[in-house]
């Protein structure tokens, strides 16, 4: 039986970069969640037989808006339902499950990188038939329907679903397949890297520290490292996802994952050290004394690529989000390839890579991924690093080393300025937009503004067109920084501040990051003024 629920619309049910993301107890009050699934069902592409993939990082309410979500799917004419045991799949496996058994989308439950709790956050992003996150298109259609929904439907009849127990059953006529929510993303690793080498590698002597955060990355790093690869028992911190991660921040940078960083400052370092987030698509690369940066570990992937099977054949291209810095286009440039430049979000690969226009992605903000999905995935960019470990036999340092002293060095730091009052960071942005178009030629201290914009994309594949993705202030030499305001945050606002040196080969290659970036941090404070409009004196983060 169906039942049909009559319902009004709630306000701010916008999905931002990833979904739709707010506390608990908002996505707690009776019908906000079935309003936004439905609304999300109502404008959703699918044919008939259509099958529909569901799971989550674990963190809490994701139990009761699965078994929700189930059966309202049924209501909805779906034929079939994919969904990780436990209701646990992480952002990369959904999208790989999406992909594998042709699924018309997915919905993944999710807030990724933000604390989980009673009292925390909680997200529902859609994904279409290619596995990744739905575009903008898509997105403002399920806006507008939020806007207007009037009733949302749920089917009452069939069994139970137990998601802790592997199996199928029905509800209704739609089939439910409870899955294993690791074994198709491992397999599908073991087909991309060589797990021979780092299986040898690793009986070497190589050694590494994984930390999962309590998150969803535990068990699938529990399988694929200490499992399949043999890394000791043990290697995997942290490794049993927990409703509240552990009462921790699930954000892999230094200041959230400081335990591992202070263990690979330390002369007992492993080899490698690494940590993924909340949903599994991010990722935290340290080598023994050495922290990568986001934007340097993707140059430094793509440059090594070639040592993994699945890329000896050469990458089609480059793609980085406009934030992260351009390390990786000179990477590109090296190789003869494209290299693309697109707004922050990882929907905007999703029309490259299924073009054949790029093989390797990459965001500042610790997301890196290739073609074998449509996500970014943390525990991919950790197996290619270790794949160019066990292939090359150096440590992280050389590796870093070698590439700076070939491609130059693009010194690099974000700072985030959390929960600033939204009309404060507004105006910061308004202000900078207002000087744009006068700043070129302008010196301040030492440096030259070059160029000042505010960034707009034209999707070369479908020819969407993103504007205001965030203001470039860009000076003589490649250095510049960035201003934008963050959209996965719950409440407030998050002002985010990229700052950028590039160094040519000829130049200080060893230097201090922060001390690098003194003239460049300096410029930022004078033209944006994020101090005087804020309040705020110093980042709550730098990464």
């Amino acid at each position: 039986m169906i039942t049909t629920v009559a319902a009004t619309p709630f306000s701010g049910q916008k999905p931002g970069t990833s979904g739709l993301r707010k506390k608990v107890r908002v996505f707690q009050q009776p019908g906000y969640a079935e309003t936004f699934i439905q609304s999300v069902f109502d404008v959703a592409e699918r044919g008939e037989g259509a099958a529909l993939v569901i799971g989550g990082d674990g963190r809490f309410h994701n139990r009761a808006v699965i078994a929700t979500a189930i059966r309202m799917a049924a209501a909805n004419g779906y034929a079939r339902v994919l969904v990780g045991q436990g209701g646990i799949l992480s952002t990369p496996a959904a999208s790989h499950v999406i992909r594998k058994y042709r699924a018309s989308g997915g919905l993944i439950l999710s807030a990724s990188h933000n604390p989980g709790g009673p009292d925390e956050d909680f997200g529902i992003k859609y994904n279409i038939a290619n596995g990744g996150p739905a575009p903008e298109a898509v997105t403002e259609a399920i806006y507008a329907r939020t806007q207007a929904i009037d009733r949302w439907m749920i089917a009452e009849d069939g069994a139970d679903i137990d998601l802790d127990r592997i199996g199928t059953s029905l509800i209704g006529d739609m089939i439910v397949d409870v899955i294993d929510p690791v074994a198709d993303y491992a397999d599908l690793m073991e087909q991309l890297f060589d797990f021979a080498a780092i299986r040898e590698a690793v009986r070497g002597g190589l050694t590494m520290a994984f930390d999962a955060m309590h998150a969803v990355t535990g068990p699938y790093a529990t399988e694929i490292l200490e499992r399949r690869l043999g890394f000791p028992t043990g290697t995997v911190h942290n490794g049993t996802p927990l409703e509240d991660f552990g009462g921790h921040h699930p954000d892999p940078n230094l200041v959230h994952a400081r335990v591992l960083y202070d263990l690979m400052m330390s002369p007992d370092a492993p080899a490698l050290g690494a940590a993924s987030d909340g949903d599994g698509d991010r990722n935290l690369i340290i080598g023994k004394g050495i922290f990568i940066t986001p934007s340097d570990s993707l140059a430094m992937l793509a440059a090594n690529a070639h040592h993994a099977p699945a890329y000896a054949g050469g990458l089609k291209g480059i793609a980085r989000s406009m934030p992260t810095s351009a390390a990786a286009d000179r990477v590109a440039e090296a190789l003869g390839i494209p290299a693309w430049e697109t707004p922050t979000g990882w929907k905007f690969f999703g029309t490259l890579l299924d073009a054949g226009k790029a093989t390797i992605c990459g965001e500042e903000s610790a997301g890196t991924g290739s073609d074998h999905v449509r996500e970014k995935d943390g525990l991919w960019a950790v197996l290619l690093w270790l794949n160019i470990l066990a292939a090359t036999g150096k440590p992280v340092r050389q590796i870093a080393e070698e590439h700076w002293a070939r491609f130059g060095r693009n010194y690099y730091a974000r700072f985030d300025y959390e929960n600033v009052d939204s009309a404060a960071a507004e105006a910061v942005v308004a202000a900078l937009t207002a000087q744009l178009a006068d700043l070129p030629g302008t010196a301040v201290g030492p440096l030259t503004v070059s160029m000042a914009d505010s960034f707009a994309y034209t999707d070369p594949v479908d020819g969407a067109v993103s504007a205001d993705q965030g203001l470039r202030i860009g000076f003589a030499g490649g250095s510049r920084f960035v201003v934008r305001l963050s959209g996965t945050g719950t409440q407030g606002a998050t002002i985010r501040l990229y700052l950028e040196r590039y160094e040519p080969l000829d130049g200080i290659l060893d230097g201090d990051t922060l001390t690098m970036l003194t003239d460049i941090i300096d410029a930022a404070e004078k033209l944006a003024r994020i101090a005087a409009l804020t309040g705020r004196t110093a980042p709550d983060v730098v990464t």
